[in-house]
Protein backbone atom coordinates (compact mmCIF):
# COMPACT_ATOMS: atom_id res chain seq x y z
CA UNK A 1 0.00 0.00 0.00
CA UNK A 2 2.54 2.37 1.11
CA UNK A 3 5.09 1.32 -2.34
CA UNK A 4 1.80 2.18 -4.26
CA UNK A 5 1.21 5.18 -3.04
CA UNK A 6 4.74 6.50 -3.53
CA UNK A 7 5.00 5.44 -6.53
CA UNK A 8 1.68 7.58 -7.45
CA UNK A 9 3.05 10.14 -5.95
CA UNK A 10 6.42 10.37 -8.02
CA UNK A 11 4.14 9.81 -10.98
CA UNK A 12 1.93 13.09 -10.18
CA UNK A 13 5.10 14.86 -9.09
CA UNK A 14 7.07 14.19 -12.72
CA UNK A 15 3.46 15.48 -14.44
CA UNK A 16 3.05 18.93 -12.14
CA UNK A 17 6.86 19.82 -12.21
CA UNK A 18 7.72 19.44 -15.83
CA UNK A 19 8.67 22.06 -17.41
CA UNK A 20 8.54 24.67 -14.97
CA UNK A 21 11.62 26.45 -13.07
CA UNK A 22 10.20 28.86 -10.63
CA UNK A 23 11.58 26.92 -7.27
CA UNK A 24 9.16 28.58 -5.31
CA UNK A 25 6.26 27.42 -7.03
CA UNK A 26 7.47 23.90 -7.74
CA UNK A 27 8.17 23.18 -4.12
CA UNK A 28 4.59 25.06 -3.23
CA UNK A 29 3.21 22.69 -5.39
CA UNK A 30 5.23 19.60 -4.40
CA UNK A 31 4.92 20.05 -0.53
CA UNK A 32 0.79 20.10 -1.27
CA UNK A 33 0.83 16.99 -3.65
CA UNK A 34 3.22 14.83 -0.64
CA UNK A 35 0.96 15.93 2.05
CA UNK A 36 -2.21 14.75 -0.30
CA UNK A 37 -0.86 11.95 -1.54
CA UNK A 38 0.50 10.91 2.04
CA UNK A 39 -2.21 12.06 4.01
CA UNK A 40 -2.04 12.17 7.92
CA UNK A 41 1.34 10.11 8.25
CA UNK A 42 3.05 13.52 6.80
CA UNK A 43 2.13 15.98 9.40
CA UNK A 44 4.55 18.66 8.13
CA UNK A 45 6.14 18.24 4.85
CA UNK A 46 8.44 21.23 3.00
CA UNK A 47 11.11 22.46 2.03
CA UNK A 48 14.38 24.50 3.53
CA UNK A 49 16.68 26.33 1.20
CA UNK A 50 20.18 27.02 1.64
CA UNK A 51 20.87 30.77 1.74
CA UNK A 52 24.66 31.40 3.40
CA UNK A 53 25.38 29.54 6.18
CA UNK A 54 21.98 28.79 6.81
CA UNK A 55 18.55 27.31 5.56
CA UNK A 56 16.02 29.43 5.45
CA UNK A 57 11.88 27.98 5.04
CA UNK A 58 10.24 27.83 1.96
CA UNK A 59 7.12 26.47 0.51
CA UNK A 60 5.60 23.84 2.76
CA UNK A 61 1.67 22.43 4.43
CA UNK A 62 1.57 22.28 7.95
CA UNK A 63 1.79 24.17 10.96
CA UNK A 64 4.29 27.26 11.58
CA UNK A 65 7.55 26.20 11.34
CA UNK A 66 11.11 27.50 12.15
CA UNK A 67 12.49 30.42 10.01
CA UNK A 68 16.09 29.47 9.90
CA UNK A 69 18.11 26.46 10.74
CA UNK A 70 22.10 27.14 10.62
CA UNK A 71 24.55 24.42 9.21
CA UNK A 72 24.75 21.19 11.12
CA UNK A 73 22.00 21.73 13.46
CA UNK A 74 19.21 19.68 14.22
CA UNK A 75 17.95 17.44 11.50
CA UNK A 76 17.48 19.50 8.68
CA UNK A 77 20.99 21.09 9.26
CA UNK A 78 22.30 17.50 10.15
CA UNK A 79 21.07 16.53 6.69
CA UNK A 80 22.61 19.53 4.83
CA UNK A 81 25.74 19.14 6.52
CA UNK A 82 26.42 15.53 5.90
CA UNK A 83 24.71 15.44 2.47
CA UNK A 84 22.62 12.46 3.78
CA UNK A 85 19.25 11.47 4.56
CA UNK A 86 18.67 11.51 8.12
CA UNK A 87 15.78 9.16 9.48
CA UNK A 88 14.94 9.84 13.16
CA UNK A 89 12.50 7.18 14.96
CA UNK A 90 11.89 9.56 17.70
CA UNK A 91 13.26 13.43 17.67
CA UNK A 92 13.32 13.52 21.35
CA UNK A 93 16.51 11.26 21.06
CA UNK A 94 17.86 13.27 18.50
CA UNK A 95 21.40 15.19 19.44
CA UNK A 96 20.40 18.66 19.34
CA UNK A 97 16.66 18.48 17.71
CA UNK A 98 15.19 21.71 16.69
CA UNK A 99 11.17 21.89 18.14
CA UNK A 100 9.60 24.16 15.83
CA UNK A 101 6.25 21.95 16.57
CA UNK A 102 6.22 19.81 19.94
CA UNK A 103 3.49 17.64 18.02
CA UNK A 104 5.95 16.29 15.71
CA UNK A 105 6.82 12.87 17.07
CA UNK A 106 9.49 11.21 14.09
CA UNK A 107 11.08 13.37 11.18
CA UNK A 108 13.36 12.30 7.69
CA UNK A 109 15.25 14.89 6.10
CA UNK A 110 16.62 14.33 2.52
CA UNK A 111 18.99 16.72 1.30
CA UNK A 112 18.65 17.94 -2.40
CA UNK A 113 21.75 18.40 -4.30
CA UNK A 114 22.47 19.93 -7.46
CA UNK A 115 24.75 18.84 -10.53
CA UNK A 116 27.68 19.40 -8.62
CA UNK A 117 26.67 17.52 -5.83
CA UNK A 118 25.82 20.87 -3.75
CA UNK A 119 22.78 21.08 -1.43
CA UNK A 120 20.76 23.58 -2.06
CA UNK A 121 17.43 22.35 -0.19
CA UNK A 122 16.46 19.88 2.21
CA UNK A 123 13.14 17.80 1.94
CA UNK A 124 11.60 18.28 5.35
CA UNK A 125 8.77 16.04 6.72
CA UNK A 126 7.87 15.29 10.11
CA UNK A 127 4.86 12.83 12.09
CA UNK A 128 3.03 12.79 14.82
CA UNK A 129 3.72 9.29 15.63
CA UNK A 130 7.38 7.97 16.80
CA UNK A 131 8.48 5.73 14.14
CA UNK A 132 7.28 6.48 10.87
CA UNK A 133 9.88 6.68 8.29
CA UNK A 134 11.82 3.58 7.48
CA UNK A 135 13.93 2.51 4.07
CA UNK A 136 10.61 2.46 1.80
CA UNK A 137 10.10 6.46 3.45
CA UNK A 138 13.15 7.23 2.57
CA UNK A 139 13.96 5.37 -1.28
CA UNK A 140 10.99 7.01 -2.42
CA UNK A 141 11.31 10.43 -0.73
CA UNK A 142 15.02 10.44 -2.33
CA UNK A 143 13.85 9.61 -5.38
CA UNK A 144 11.34 12.70 -5.22
CA UNK A 145 13.82 15.20 -3.84
CA UNK A 146 16.40 14.51 -6.79
CA UNK A 147 13.31 14.54 -9.40
CA UNK A 148 12.88 17.87 -7.85
CA UNK A 149 16.09 18.59 -8.00
CA UNK A 150 17.17 17.96 -11.20
CA UNK A 151 14.16 20.17 -12.30
CA UNK A 152 15.09 22.90 -10.73
CA UNK A 153 18.57 22.77 -10.21
CA UNK A 154 20.36 20.48 -13.05
CA UNK A 155 19.66 22.70 -16.03
CA UNK A 156 20.90 26.37 -14.43
CA UNK A 157 18.05 27.99 -15.46
CA UNK A 158 15.91 27.82 -11.82
CA UNK A 159 13.92 30.95 -10.94
CA UNK A 160 12.98 32.69 -7.46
Amino acid sequence: MKQKRYEDLLQQLQGIIEGEKNVTSVLANASALMRSVMGERFFWVGFYLVEGDQLVLGPFQGTIACYRIKRGKGVCGTAWEQCQTQVVPDVEQFPGHIACSSLSRSEIVVPMTDHDGIVRAVLDIDSTEINQFDDTDRHYLEQAAQLIATQLWNSGEAQL
